[in-house]
């Protein structure tokens, strides 16, 4: 899989694939506890924050190559993404427990997913391409 916007788009596709069982099953440890210990034990918040960044920039990662390739001119900063898919990734574990259903996390990163997508349009990259080996693009583009 050598596209980075499809790298990202299956990241989050993995995720939501984990969704199977109890909740305890597929809901984050980190999350969890930076959300009971975060006033409490600041090593243990600094502790989770250092992982969620650390999973975030591996995600970031693809997101700058993907950026480049289907949206270079998008004023968006690809670890503010890979933050904020994290931050949804937790909420969905959140709705999850609150509901009492795996279906409202499923539901949660669903919409995570077309986001990412709306944010990095595979046509732009598919015409870019055609733009740089058709003769005829490129004489449109000299014209």
């Amino acid at each position: 899989m050598a596209d980075p916007r499809e790298r990202v788009l299956a990241y989050i596709d993995f995720r939501a694939s984990l969704i199977q069982g109890d909740l305890p099953d597929f809901t984050c440890l980190l999350g969890t506890m930076v959300q009971e210990t975060y006033s409490t034990h600041p090593d243990i918040r600094d502790a989770c924050n250092r992982a969620i960044l650390f999973h975030a920039r591996t995600v970031a990662a693809d997101l700058v190559e993907a950026k480049r390739r289907h949206a270079p001119k998008a004023k968006w900063d690809p670890l503010d993404v890979a933050l904020f898919a994290q931050a949804a990734i937790q909420g969905a574990f959140i709705l999850a427990k609150a509901q009492h259903d795996a279906d409202a996390a499923r539901r949660a990163i669903a919409h995570l997913r077309q986001y990412v997508a709306s944010l990095l349009p595979a046509a732009a990259a598919a015409s870019a391409s055609r733009a740089r080996t058709s003769p005829s693009a490129a004489r449109r583009v000299r014209a």
